[in-house]
């Protein structure tokens, strides 16, 4: 009978292998093309992997745990129904017994190597000199050959660090270890030391990265304290919080917003409109609105860097932060968000924001944001000094909105009123944004917000 190999799908550019988190099926089960066959995780989103065609599950190719390449095979579909499956089974075991390389189980111990080779905007193709298997026939991870290589490490100097890992392979961890014993024992390369200050600050930035990790083990537990493992999406989140603080230097602006005409404008329209589309009209549409403009005049606020390139994003992607229900955090992206009329973000925003919650969001939603909007005002917060969602270069966090006393500047005269204010905080990289562009930018945002269109209509 017809035998299909399932293979695992492209899910984004940046995105390389994936986690086989947990089986639907078990072999011998019928499913229907479509149907879920097999949930999976990425670095950046837990998605599902749909049956390509009707028949049954003849073989799981991997086990749950492992970490596969996009395009590898994950399984065996029969098409032609289950007594042919059950015929055709053992004998498509043995073929894809032969084929599977010694490297096959290679994938395993990349997972906490990889996240953090994404997060640090490394290139998983990163040439290196190094082999992926030494002489000991032990698999060295794209990051592990690509950190040797910066710090001037060989092939048989890195076959001799213990390694932590699966059949001691060695993790990132390990080398990141190894190196500072390896500097106390004066082991430094030709490569090491007429490496340029840039190099240099790489490498020592790398090398500190584990002092956080001695400094927890050595923390001390009381015997009612209760131990937690973080959850792999909390991981991602640490990785790259502590990556944008080591990469930018943060520098947070702020300004204060009258939001009395928007608070006002939105009281009039929010029945109405949720009569009328069936969901909730909230504020994150309209910050949304106001940021877009104020990037359209500044848009040196919509750029990336690498430390000596500058690159200005002709697209004005923006990614939203969503809290999770699990605690975790997750930006779901706006693409062209400059295309979209108020109503359009505002369909979009609360699309997003649903999917994310109920961890439905493809891939390519939560990649390629140029710029992000934190809402801290959400859980009841004055203002926040936001970490920039790398590799961008600003974010921003709107505040709670609330009634208190303000100046009122009137040609008769300044008075006292009530106004619904807002503290909006934006935070940038000080390699390629200023001060004033910064400043300006938040301010600029600020204007626009308090010069809303309250004759509009939605």
């Amino acid at each position: 009978m017809p035998q299909i190999e399932v293979l695992l799908p492209k899910m984004g550019e940046s995105v390389a292998e994936a986690t086989i988190v947990k089986w639907v099926l078990e072999e011998g089960e019928s499913i229907e093309a479509d149907d879920p066959l097999v949930e999976i995780a990425t670095d950046k989103v837990d998605s599902e992997v749909p049956a390509p065609e009707d028949g049954v599950l003849v073989k799981r190719l991997c086990a749950e745990g492992d970490v596969v390449e996009v395009g590898q095979p994950i399984a065996i579909i029969d098409t032609g129904g289950e007594e042919g499956a059950k015929d055709a089974g053992p004998a498509r075991e043995a073929n894809v017994a032969q084929p599977k390389p010694a490297g096959a189980e290679q994938p395993k111990e990349v997972p906490a190597e990889v996240e953090s080779y994404v997060s640090a905007g490394m290139s998983a193709s990163a040439q290196s000199d190094i082999p992926r298997t030494g002489s000991s026939g032990r698999f060295y991870s794209p990051l592990v050959r690509n950190i040797a290589k910066e710090e001037g490490i060989g092939l048989e100097e890195l076959e001799q660090i213990p390694g932590s890992g699966k059949d001691g392979r060695v993790t990132k961890n390990d080398i990141l270890n190894y190196l500072p014993q390896r500097q106390e024992n004066g082991q430094k390369s030709a490569k090491v030391a007429v490496a340029p200050a840039k190099e240099s600050a790489t490498s020592v930035e790398k090398t500190a990265q584990p002092a956080p990790k001695k400094a927890a083990a050595a923390l001390s537990i009381g015997a009612d304290d209760e131990i937690m493992e973080m959850d792999r999406m909390r991981k991602l989140i640490s990785d790259h919080m502590v990556h944008s603080k080591h990469t930018s230097p943060h520098v947070t602006s702020y300004v204060e917003a009258d939001m009395t005409a928007i608070v006002n404008w939105r009281n009039r329209w929010k029945g109405a409109f949720e009569k009328r589309e069936g969901e909730k009209l909230t504020f994150t549409p309209i910050f949304i609105e106001a940021i877009v403009k104020a990037i359209k005049e500044m848009p040196m606020v919509n750029v990336s860097t690498d430390g000596e390139r500058i690159v200005k994003r002709k697209h004005i992607n923006i990614g939203m932060a969503t809290a999770l229900p699990s605690g975790n955090l997750i930006v779901p992206v706006i693409h062209d968000a400059d295309q979209l009329n108020l109503l359009g973000l505002a369909k979009k925003v609360n699309d997003l924001a649903r999917r994310a919650r109920e961890n439905k969001l493809k891939p390519e939603e939560i990649q390629g944001g140029t710029y992000t909007i934190t809402n801290v005002g959400t859980f009841g917060n004055v203002m926040g000094t936001p970490i920039i969602n790398q590799p961008q270069a600003a974010i921003m966090a709107v505040g709670a909105i609330r009634k208190k006393p303000a100046v009122i500047e009137t040609p008769q005269g300044d008075l006292i009123g009530i106004r619904s204010m807002m503290f909006l905080s934006h935070s940038y990289d000080h390699r390629v944004i200023d001060g004033a562009l910064g400043g300006s930018f938040v301010k600029k945002v600020a204007d626009i917000l308090e010069h809303f269109d309250v004759d509009r209509e939605i």
